[in-house]
Parts: structure tokens; sequence; C-alpha cells
């Protein structure tokens, strides 16, 4: 579903002019419905001017008698021919410009950790261009010196989903080209319940392994006399009967 512009400020204005309820306000301006109630009781969108969605042709005022004579009742965004295609424009995402800082540390972070990743896929997870990545690359890049990788996830450039996703994607392509991958590659792909039951099979020690198929003889085992086995012939070592010859 679409959602207004300035969504927030829109709510802000429907909570403050309407009576339609907080699920109403929130499924039509892609909001919990709690965190509209909390922009009634003044914690959440503190200063955030009202946004008439009436006023910028996003809403007609038919939809919302009829919202309000009905608390089932969805609100419809109005049709805007402009803003078709929209939702599947491909390419670099827009970036805040108090994060643009902070793209070098998440692409290190990246690169370093997720090099199945190809440079298109980064740049549209954190929202940068091919050369910029190609010279965090080849460390290259003017201030590579000072740069620390960090998890973009943790610096707001994009979500958990779409990062795991995106590795996922590349895992299956590598895989379809024939590529081997590593235990920690393999890793990243699991959580870790089942990384950790990903152990190999039991096997026998490598001291010891091979002797369940040990014959004394090359005679069948059903005509192989019994060897009496006491526990001194466990501790006679190679050469202790040269020893006890020179004594």
């Amino acid at each position: 579903m679409n959602k207004p512009l300035m969504a927030k400020a829109t709510a802000v204005w429907l909570v403050d002019n309407t009576t339609l309820s907080f699920k109403q306000i929130g499924d039509f301006c892609g909001l919990h419905e709690l965190e509209v109630q909390g922009i009634a009781d003044g914690d959440v969108a503190t200063g955030v001017k009202g946004y008439d969605p009436i006023a910028s042709n996003q809403l007609d005022p038919e939809e919302i008698k009829r919202g309000e004579a009905s608390p089932t009742y969805k609100l419809k965004l109005k049709h805007n021919p402009a803003a078709d295609g929209e939702e599947k424009r491909r390419g670099p995402r827009y970036t805040p410009l108090s994060k643009r800082q902070d793209r070098p540390a998440a692409i290190l972070w990246l690169v370093k950790f997720h090099p199945e990743l190809a440079d298109a896929q980064i740049a549209k997870l954190v929202g940068t261009t091919k050369p910029t990545i190609q010279a965090i690359r080849e460390r290259t890049h003017w201030n590579i010196a000072n740069i620390q990788p960090i998890d973009p996830v943790a610096l707001g450039l994009c979500r958990q989903t779409e990062l795991d996703a995106a590795v996922q994607k590349a895992a299956q392509k590598k895989s379809a080209e024939g590529g081997v991958m590593t235990d920690d590659e393999r890793r990243k792909l699991v959580s870790t319940e089942t990384s950790l039951a990903m152990g190999g099979e039991a096997r026998l020690p490598t001291a010891i392994a091979g002797l369940e198929n040990f014959r004394l003889t090359d005679e069948p085992e059903d005509q192989q006399p019994e060897r009496e086995l006491d526990a001194d012939s466990f501790f006679n070592l190679p050469g202790d009967d040269d020893e006890d010859d020179e004594d």
C-alpha cells in the first residue's frame, strides 16, 4: 500500500483534525497503532507540524467522513499519476546528509565480512556509487587509513532484512555458478543454533582408526585363534625386551 507524503506529519494532522481511530490513521499513514496513540498523547512526533492531506490533494474529505462514520473503514489514498512506478525504482537509495559520512565505514564492513556481495548490491544497500566501492576494495580511497568497518544496520543505512536478503541472493548466485562456499560464508547464512548443530559425523580417533578391521591372520574371522590378552601386554613397549636382555 502506498503511503502519503510526509506520513508522520499527515498522521499528526489527522489526529488533531478528525475523529478517526488510531488504527485507521496508522493503516493510512503506514504507522503502528501505538505510534499514532503516542502522537495523540504527545510522546511521539513532538514539534512536528501537521500536514494537511486534503490541501495536498492526497485525501478526499468524503473519505474522512466515511472513516469517521465506520471504524472499520480503510481510507484510500488518491491516485497520483506522478507517483506511478516509484515503488519499483531501482538504483542507489537516497541517504540523508547526516549519514553520508558513515557510508565508507559501512562499505568497508560489507566488503570485509560479505565479499560475496556484488558492487551493485552494496550500492543499493547503502546508497553509494560503484567507484567509491571499488576504491575501498582496492584500498585507494583518500581516507582509507581512518575508516573503520561498521555494520550498516547499526548505522541505520539499511535494514537487517534487506542485508539478509542480499546475502542470500549472492550465495544462491555463487552456488548456481559452481562456486564453493567456505565454512565462514556458510555459517553466515544460518542461525546460531543451526550452525552449532552442523558438526561433522562422529569419527574414531586417528590413533585407533582402522583397527575395527584389523585381523590377526589372513584366515577368516571365524577360524582365527582367540588371543589371550593381559594388562601387562599393553605396557610392553618396543625395546623393553632388549633392556631385560641387557640386565
